[in-house]
């Protein structure tokens, strides 16, 4: 009989309904786990279901009944996965489940910047509307996105649907060129030209060592006066450090993150800090977490669990 641990079930929302594999099996669930009860945990388990839990090498080699690990994400950050191909354990993923969610999501950060409804809230808390006295007052500025570009780093599933999206909107949307791809599309521009031509960048990126820090300094210094950062990807793609002295000066004209580089972040992070300033909007790595969103990742990790054990390969990364 497979034996299969959760590990950190605490990361998917309670009411969703997370049907069992078909096949006999003993299921053990925790809320969460700490690095060092990952072996305990999993010392009997054939096969383990993570999502933000690390795994690597010195975990495997402790682990010799592990047959499969499912990952209740997208991203592979937390595991080794070349150990994982050395120790003969398989390894498969979550795909095309928040398509709708994250560049939903995305789409709001970005209305809701450049349109800067938490500066005109905050000015409302502060009684400014009383003291104006007038129907409306001019104290934030207010940018339509229709006729704007919209840069886009990643042209994978999400990034695509949010370009269709910002189409839909009138916005002009570019992609950058990829570092595998063809040259000769016509919506990609080199990075360094779509930052500099772009009212709003957007990064729906995987990390790698390429691409962590994608965004520092120099990057954020070429964008254009008032534009637009929005990361729904990954906290290490932005030198968040960077991020704060860009909002700080003024030059940027907003950023909305749902992710950080230490998630959740302590009180001296950048983007904490950066929460002063009502162009900075940050939500909590919840921008695939609508609840049909979470119910389609449940039911493909159920599926992708089953399949394995029928000897069928899907969403395989080993």
């Amino acid at each position: 009989m497979q034996q299969i641990v959760f590990l950190d079930s605490d990361t998917l929302d309670a009411n969703v309904h997370l049907h069992r594999p078909d096949f006999p099996h003993h299921w053990q669930s925790y809320p969460n786990t700490a690095p060092e009860q990952v072996v305990a945990r999993l010392r009997e388990a054939s096969i383990a279901i993570i999502n933000k839990v690390r795994i690597g090498k010195a975990e495997l080699a402790q682990l010799p009944e592990l047959r499969l690990i499912a990952l209740a994400a997208t991203g592979s950050d937390n595991l080794d996965l070349e150990a994982c191909r050395a120790a003969n354990v398989a390894v498969c993923n979550i795909r095309n489940y928040s398509g709708p969610s994250v560049p939903e999501h995305a789409m709001a950060l970005m209305l809701a910047l450049s349109r800067n409804l938490f500066a005109w809230r905050q000015s409302l808390q502060e009684g400014r509307w009383q003291q104006s006295g007038q129907f409306c007052f001019f104290d934030h500025p207010i940018m339509d996105l229709q006729g704007k570009r919209l840069g886009i780093i990643g042209k994978g599933t999400l990034g695509q649907a949010l370009g269709e999206r910002a189409l839909g909107i009138g916005m002009e949307v570019r992609y950058a060129q990829s570092q595998v791809g063809a040259a000769t599309e016509d919506d990609r521009l080199p990075l360094d030209a779509l930052l500099q031509s772009s009212d709003v960048v957007s990064l729906h990126c995987p990390l790698t060592p390429y691409t962590r820090h994608l965004i520092g300094p120099r990057e954020l210094a070429m964008m254009k006066p008032g534009a637009l950062l929005i990361n729904v990807g990954r906290g290490g793609l932005v030198d968040e450090q960077a991020l704060l002295e860009a909002l700080a000066n003024g030059r940027l004209g907003g950023a909305g993150f749902d992710v950080a580089s230490v998630e959740p972040p302590p009180p001296d992070h950048p983007l904490m800090q950066a929460l002063q300033y009502p162009n900075f909007i940050l939500t909590p790595h919840v921008a695939w977490a609508s609840e049909e969103s979470m119910q389609r990742l449940a039911d493909q990790l159920i599926d992708n669990i089953n399949a394995f054990a029928a000897g069928r390969r899907q969403h395989r990364l080993v």
